[in-house]
């Protein structure tokens, strides 16, 4: 009998329930399921000055500690991790379990599968787990991410709706839901079906390429290219805070990198996005095309 481990920390339940619909397909298998549990928790609902205080851990992987994890086998035939990112990072409790001794030993020479659930940029945080799992001997054979199908700046708004007050409702009750579609968490068991099958098939060679083509990896070229150049100006504010909160500056530095994390993205980003849909991208069609299969795969770099 097939053994599969499924890890994964939710806070909202959203991703429970990706991982769940996901894994449905495998009947004839054994689960073990574990929950990331830190041992200082976070909170949901959170509270603005939290949420922006784990920007540069987040950022900087820089881990916390987590309950020990009763896995009940040594190894296993695969492992499923579902995660959210957290500032264009993986959640500070996933980075905790990638670099945790007793999970690298377990990963080593697995087949390993993501399940991302996010407001819509994933591409940096899949890079660092990417990494994570490999430098663990890990193979990551698929990834599929889901997100907010929503307008990027409406999706501000409704996401921090359901944040901080821990309601997936809608804002006003006009906009959007936030957060993944329950018609997406539904659906997610047909990239399940493809997993299985390719198992049963001993064809997971092949896997990604499925799940691209099924719509599982959808990548925007507006999200593409402000992720890109975001995820340098969080390394440069989180090492910032870093060093600021050596000299009991954490606070000032925390709420300025809020200011200007808002006004970048609804001042600045419109903006750059107008100049480069107009002026850029016509020109680099064939660039933008070939970093999205990239990310579309599960190979680094």
């Amino acid at each position: 009998m097939m053994k599969i481990l499924t890890l994964h920390f939710s806070q909202s339940g959203q991703l429970t329930d990706i991982l769940t619909n996901f894994s449905s397909p495998f009947k004839d298998a054994e689960f073990d399921y574990q929950m990331i549990v830190p041992s200082k928790s976070y909170p949901f609902p959170w509270d603005v000055p939290t949420f922006f205080d784990t920007m540069p851990n987040s950022v900087l992987e820089i881990p916390c500690e987590i309950e020990p994890i009763q896995y009940k086998h040594e190894k296993y035939d695969l492992i499923i991790i579902g995660y959210q990112p957290w500032f264009l990072s993986p959640s500070i409790p996933i980075t905790s379990l990638l670099k945790d001794a007793t999970f690298q030993k377990i990963v080593e020479d697995t087949p390993v599968i993501t399940l991302i659930g996010s407001r819509n940029m994933w591409l940096n945080s899949q890079e660092s787990v990417k990494m994570m799992i490999a430098n663990a001997g890990g193979q990551l054979v698929g990834n599929v991410a889901l997100a907010d199908r929503g307008d990027n700046l409406i999706g501000v708004i409704t996401i921090l709706h359901w944040m901080l007050t821990g309601k997936k409702t809608k804002k006003w009750g006009i906009l959007p839901k936030p957060g993944v579609s329950d018609e997406d968490i539904e659906q997610v068991k047909i990239y399940g079906e493809l997993a299985q099958s390719a198992f049963e098939q001993n064809d997971l060679e092949h896997l990604q390429a499925k799940i691209a083509s099924k719509g599982g990896v959808e990548i925007r070229t507006n999200i593409l290219f402000i992720e890109r150049k975001a995820k340098r100006l969080f390394i440069i504010w989180a090492n910032l805070i870093q060093k600021k909160s050596k000299q009991g500056k954490r606070k000032f530095w925390v709420n300025a990198f809020k200011y200007y994390l808002i006004f970048v993205l609804f001042v600045v980003s419109p903006i750059l996005l107008l100049f480069y849909t107009i002026l850029i991208y016509p020109f680099s069609f064939k660039k933008v095309q070939k970093r999205k299969t990239y990310y579309q795969g599960v190979d680094l770099q």
